[in-house]
């Protein structure tokens, strides 16, 4: 456990826009005196909670703050995850030049392990139920990858140890919140400055008895959480009856990922009714599958034989959506369903021009999981000395790879308006002063993209009826655009989180 240093004395800060010093005396932050207070306490120690407090630790305005880190996760095992070359785990993201901007600004970028990183330059996706419906994604050589692939834990290593370099914080990891409540002023020997009022401050008691009294609470904790229950914040939303399959996946040896060959840089996306299947490459002959299912059909592909679970996905990008229906209700034998049906498809010319990736040959062992869908939003990211970033402020669907990517823009916002608040004398726990400008900042746009991605579900949801022709006249019409911009656009939505 890397212990906390007391706050240093803070200097005066001179705002252009004012015409006198604030003298940041006024608000006195944490003390070598008061070693249970701190200025920011971040429930959950995942990539958006340690890029919260690399970002503060790494600003020269904000490095001064008392913070502490609470997960319940051994952190060691965090620190010392090491994966032989041809393994990877199944829980990869799909990183944004954006996100991929932050993590390098805050110094995080030059830990992550590159060796284990996938940028790729193209996407083709298209709809299930139409044969010419489809749009190609194109990242032009000057510009930047679409994304970079990488496993969570990649950048959940690489978070904390450039954290541990910078000046140590305090971490409580192995340890859960039992109660957090509004405290009262104390009269233990811990808190000898009786000017500093405590009880607005909320009182975070740990699993191991130890009590931690915040300026500022973070919850990045996750979609149930104790933090978002303390603050009161509702959340709208509902679960989508769907589970995300995750794998991954070995492709042919000749797989290339090299720049030159536009296959090795692709990601695919097919759009199912039951909901899209991804195929999102890694380094080397592997690929991340991530694929929408209902929770029967989730089942039912976790119980296959490797061989009919690889059967399974190939299908899913191939076959017609009947055909995979009919493969779904085999009890086995999904492999040589599949080889009858390919022999008198014309599958093979598409996987030769790059419409449709490559067979997969293998999976790796222990890899495929599920995990239910949903989407969850808070009314609020804020209330007074609390916020809520990551997950804790919202859940959406996985068919446009954006959950760590809203993470880690609620992060970098959060920081940026903590760091505002500290250079000129305010509160970092007020919601006026300080978090209603992260919370109008990234509210609406998270608000967008989850309508957006929601929408998406339900249209491409619909099995038959006029809806099938109409969008697919739209994706063809986005595709044909492309000159013009619309594609640029998307893509910049996309990315600009």
């Amino acid at each position: 456990m890397a212990v906390g240093t007391p706050s240093r004395a803070l200097r005066p800060y001179t705002c252009s826009s004012c015409a006198r010093s604030l003298k940041l005396r006024s608000r006195k932050f944490a003390t070598a005196a008061s070693p249970d207070i701190y200025d920011v306490v971040c429930v959950g120690g995942g990539p958006t909670g340690l890029s919260l407090l690399t970002a503060l630790r790494s600003s020269k305005a904000t490095s001064h703050l008392r913070l502490a880190l609470v997960e319940s996760q051994d952190l060691d095992r965090a620190r010392k995850w090491d994966l032989p070359p041809d393994q990877y785990s199944n829980r990869a993201s799909s990183l944004t030049p954006s996100s991929q901007f932050f993590l390098s600004k805050i110094g995080a970028w030059p830990h992550v392990d590159t060796s284990r990183v996938q940028p790729y330059h193209h996407m083709r996706v298209w709809d299930g139920l139409s044969s010419t419906a489809r749009i190609a994604f194109d990242s032009p050589a000057p510009e930047p990858a679409i994304a970079h692939m990488t496993e969570n834990q990649n950048l959940t290593r690489a978070l904390l140890a450039r954290l541990e370099s910078l000046e140590p914080i305090t971490i409580f990891d192995k340890t859960s919140v039992a109660n957090i409540n509004l405290g009262s002023q104390p009269s233990s020997p811990a808190s000898e400055d009786t000017s500093l009022d405590l009880s607005s401050y909320p009182h975070v008691t740990l699993s191991s008895d130890h009590t931690v009294a915040t300026r500022l609470l973070v919850g990045a904790d996750g979609i149930n959480g104790p933090v978002r229950t303390f603050a009161g914040i509702r959340t709208r939303g509902w679960d989508y009856d769907r589970h995300g399959v995750v794998a991954t996946l070995r492709l042919p040896s000749d797989f290339s990922h090299d720049p030159g060959n536009s296959r090795g840089v692709t990601a695919y996306q097919r759009f199912l009714p039951t909901g899209p299947i991804a195929l999102l490459a890694l380094p080397g002959s592997y690929a991340s599958l991530v694929w929408t299912a209902t929770s029967t059909q989730a089942a039912k592909l976790k119980s296959l034989s490797t061989e009919d679970f690889l059967a399974m996905v190939n299908a899913a990008f191939r076959l017609s959506v009947v055909d995979l229906d009919y493969m779904f209700a085999l009890s086995s034998g999904q492999f040589d369903e599949l080889q009858w049906r390919e022999s008198v498809s014309s599958s093979t010319s598409k996987e030769a021009s790059g419409d449709i990736p490559q067979a997969v040959e293998g999976v790796q062992n222990n890899s495929i999981a599920s995990f239910p869908l949903r989407l969850r939003h808070a009314s609020s990211y804020t209330t007074h000395r609390t916020a809520l970033v990551g997950d804790a402020a919202h859940t959406i669907h996985p068919l446009a790879g954006q959950g760590l990517n809203m993470g880690l823009g609620d992060s970098r916002s959060l920081a940026s308006a903590i760091e505002y608040a500290v250079i000129h004398g305010a509160d970092i726990g007020n919601e006026m002063n300080c978090l209603d400008k992260y919370n109008s900042e990234m509210w609406m746009g998270n608000n967008r993209m989850l309508g957006a991605v929601d929408k998406l579900h339900w249209l491409y949801s619909v099995k038959n009826g006029p809806v099938i022709p109409l969008r697919g006249l739209g994706l063809r019409a986005v595709d044909a655009l492309g000159e013009w911009g619309v594609k640029r656009w998307v893509m910049r939505q996309a990315g600009a989180l």
